[in-house]
């Protein structure tokens, strides 16, 4: 998988019970033993060392930091992703890695969806977590189908979430391998039009090409992205299935709120761009925002079904995590999209280093 790595990054196949998972480092070394850092960053259609290969080469630490593929991306075992379990099966999958690799405590980061997968974690085993990082997180209710800053359900069975909200041409471009930007729906258009903002780059075109190959690692089906949709009888007439990556996130099977109630609560660090269009109060990838423009026929109206207000989501909970005894600092990086570590990698590190160095304090709206 040398196509898909960045300059002075190592990958390494770790074996752990029942599978094997890539781990990433800015050296060759995944030594058993090590105690500190295993920074994690969410391989979804983007690579999953970005963030640890920023900071490190920025920070010369003495704990390496460690890029974990999920299940389903890169060179990790192929496994099926049972979506029932909301994001445990990757979960798990990180327990099992650290336990492996010996690690006592350790600093987790996670991207986009990975910080769902991070949080997770969190309430399984908190105990093994110094501090978490979240860098443009999904909602901790999950991606669709949910209204108010409480993440209620719209409809019980969690409709307008899950596999049946992809894009079926993005869906079978990543299956074809197509590296082109002939069509807005190639891997390399959608990185272009969503994942940065508009001007927030360009990519060197070796970077590019690296980022489009990290996306093209993505596994493809019912069993992985975008996973097996179900229908509804109400609008938008999808709903979560059973199986693959994006049912995973829906609002029935996944619900990480439960941090507020943690006992002891690591330091939050929360990274966003303000002009993220994938996680957003008005994100372009939540049909009911898209049916609030006209883009999905048939929108009932913001009364029915709201647009899912994600960012205020994660911060109703952070602010409660931190009025229960946690602490988190949030930092928005102007004219940045979904991905703060790639489009200012210097800042992110600068941001995640402090996070490391200086325990966070309660935001200045809950003193």
């Amino acid at each position: 998988m040398a196509d898909v790595l960045l300059p002075g990054i190592a990958s390494t196949r770790v074996p752990t019970p029942g599978s094997s998972s890539r781990c990433c480092t800015p050296t060759a070394s995944t030594r058993p033993g090590r105690g500190g850092r295993a920074v994690r960053a969410r391989q979804r259609e983007l690579g999953p060392l970005l963030a640890a290969g920023a900071a490190r080469r920025r920070a010369d630490r003495a704990a390496p930091p460690l890029a974990v593929d999920l299940r389903g991306y890169g060179d990790t075992d192929p496994l099926p992703v049972d979506a029932t379990r909301g994001v445990r099966d990757w979960a798990d999958d990180l327990a099992a890695l650290i336990a492996t690799l010996q690690l006592d405590r350790v600093h987790l980061v996670g991207w986009s969806m990975g910080a769902g997968v991070v949080l997770q974690y969190l309430l399984d085993a908190p105990e093994r977590v110094a501090s978490v990082a979240l860098v443009a997180p999904i909602s901790p209710y999950g991606f669709g189908g949910t209204a108010g800053t409480d993440g209620a359900r719209v409809h019980a069975d969690g409709t307008g979430s899950g596999a049946g909200a992809a894009n079926p041409e993005f869906v079978a471009a990543l299956t074809a391998g197509d590296t082109t930007a002939d069509a807005p729906t190639s891997p390399r258009s959608i990185l272009r039009a969503f994942y940065v903002a508009p001007g927030s780059l360009p990519l060197d075109p070796a970077s590019e090409d690296v980022f489009v190959a990290s996306m093209l690692s993505t596994r493809t089906g019912v069993d992985h992205y975008p996973g097996k949709p179900a229908g509804s009888d109400a609008w938008p007439g999808v709903a979560p299935g059973a199986r693959g990556v994006l049912n995973t996130m829906a609002p029935t099977v996944f619900d990480v709120s439960g941090i507020v109630d943690l006992p002891a609560k690591p330091p939050v660090l929360w990274v966003r761009g303000d002009l993220d269009q994938i996680v957003s109060d008005a994100s372009a990838f939540d049909l009911a925002f898209l049916g609030s423009v006209g883009a999905v026929p048939g929108w009932p109206g913001a009364e029915a079904f709201p647009p899912q207000p994600m960012v205020a989501q994660t911060r109703a909970v952070l602010d409660r995590y931190a009025a229960t005894g946690g602490a988190y600092r949030e930092v928005v990086l102007p004219d940045v999209g979904h991905s703060p570590h790639v489009e200012r990698p210097q800042q992110f590190a600068v941001a995640l280093l402090e996070h490391l160095d200086v325990p966070a304090e309660v935001p200045a709206n809950l003193r």
